[in-house]
């Protein structure tokens, strides 16, 4: 079945799905399958947002931002819902949703994935080489590892195509939460490194609004990932032969969301414990940053935690990477098919061919301008934040349309809880603008 043609073909195939599971209703075996989509999108949440922003908030602000990561979550959560929700419901892809409501919102998504698309595949990859030089490697060869990592990840993706991705995407989880939460033990069990009448920087003053913005842009991820578990749920279907419904689909999101969560609160952990209050001058940037932080937690727990610690961080980046090189490229080419009708039955070779080049561009961007990536990551992270309140309100539109049942639509404290979401994301963006251009 080609993917994109959810529009006409995919809908008896799920309407027939629907049937079969109204005469299961609890069965496990339909569950199993239907999870999968929502697994794929915590590991591409659990990269930069976690690794670099989040243990960064807690290295310099210890507890102090955690109430706003918990926030940003739950107001980012209806947003996400909504991608997976739509596309159970009506067996159409939420990128179809947008179309449905006007194609301009179609041109919106793709203009803002090209934007920054690339630069955080190049980012994530080159955190990824950076830690994998830290197995004993000298650091000056961390152009070639990404590029290494960037390679492998795209033949993962052409060659074991979604069937492989998710496999190694729920082992390479199933790691990372078991090394992340070993480690996090360890370090309350060592206990903070800070003296007890440390007194830590403020986070509430105007000069650190850019870094909240960065923390949010991608807390626990990028409103455009939305689109991604839609378009898995697709693939998911391919492999299992079962379309989930909103329920299953529902409860898949949950799992994956909630770990997102979790992770997010625990390297807010890692960095207040091992870094706050340290003395340590924080590198300012991701790849020196994540060595530091494995040299830092070595030092303060012993140096026989340094693989425990580096095995979690990597295998946390890598996740991150094979995710990002598959979800980029799909919703790219997903958009493409909308877009023009000769396009439609091309969905598979489109993909390919945005694989191709969406690693090639990232090399690039790593070989050649390597010392500006971590700005580059900064301007990824800010537009992913300015434009949240555009995907949010278009993806509220979606999932309020007249081809979704209404008993899918969000109930009352569902879309008031939309709706705070959204006036949070417009007055953090307005913030953002006084500070950057009007304030002096």
């Amino acid at each position: 079945m080609n993917e994109i043609t959810f529009m006409n073909e995919a809908k008896p195939t799920t309407e027939a799905a629907m049937l079969a599971d109204a005469e299961c209703p609890g069965s496990r075996s339909n569950l199993f399958k239907a999870i999968g989509p929502g697994i794929l999108v915590a590991c591409a949440a659990i990269g930069g947002s976690h690794l670099v922003w989040s243990t960064q908030a807690g290295a310099q602000y210890g507890w102090s931002l955690l109430g706003l990561i918990l926030l940003a979550n739950l107001l980012k959560f209806p947003f996400f819902l909504y991608g997976q929700r739509y596309t159970a419901a009506t067996g159409e892809s939420l990128l179809a949703g947008y179309k449905r409501q006007g194609v301009a919102y179609v041109y919106i998504f793709l203009a803002i994935n090209i934007l920054t698309g690339i630069i955080n595949i190049a980012g994530v990859a080159m955190l990824s080489g950076a830690l994998f030089a830290g197995y004993g490697f000298d650091g000056s060869r961390i152009p070639a590892f990404t590029v290494g990592i960037l390679g492998i990840c795209a033949a993962v993706i052409l060659l074991g195509q979604y069937k492989l991705l998710d496999k190694l995407s729920k082992a390479v989880v199933a790691l990372l939460s078991l090394s992340t939460l070993v480690a996090l033990g360890l370090a309350f069990a060592h206990g903070p490194v800070a003296p007890p009448d440390f007194v830590g920087p403020s986070a509430w003053t105007w000069q650190t609004f850019p870094f909240l913005v960065m923390l949010l842009g991608w807390m626990p991820m990028p409103v455009d990932l939305s689109a991604w578990s839609s378009l898995w749920m697709f693939s998911r279907e391919e492999e299992t032969g079962h379309f989930a419904t909103t329920r299953e689909a529902s409860i898949d999101f949950y799992l994956g969301y909630i770990m997102a969560v979790v992770m997010a609160v625990a390297f807010v952990a890692l960095g207040k414990l091992i870094m706050y209050g340290s003395g340590q001058e924080l590198v300012s940037g991701g790849t020196g940053f994540s060595q530091q932080l494995v040299s830092l937690y070595s030092a303060n727990i012993g140096e026989w935690s340094k693989p425990l610690i580096l095995t979690a961080a990597f295998s946390t980046m890598f996740s991150t990477t094979l995710t990002c090189i598959d979800g980029y490229p799909r919703s790219l080419a997903a958009s493409c098919t909308l877009l023009s009708d000769s396009f439609s039955r091309r969905f598979k070779q489109i993909f390919q061919l945005c694989i191709v080049l969406s690693v090639v561009a990232a090399c690039v961007i790593v070989l050649c301008f390597v010392q500006n990536l971590l700005q580059l990551l900064s301007f990824a992270a800010i537009v992913s934040f300015v434009t949240s309140p555009i995907l949010a309100y278009i993806n509220y539109r979606v999932i309020n349309g007249s081809n979704v049942p209404v008993e899918e639509r969000p109930g009352p404290y569902l879309k008031l809880l939309s709706l705070a979401g959204l006036l949070f994301f417009l007055l953090m963006t307005a913030g953002f603008v006084y500070v950057t251009f009007i304030r002096v």
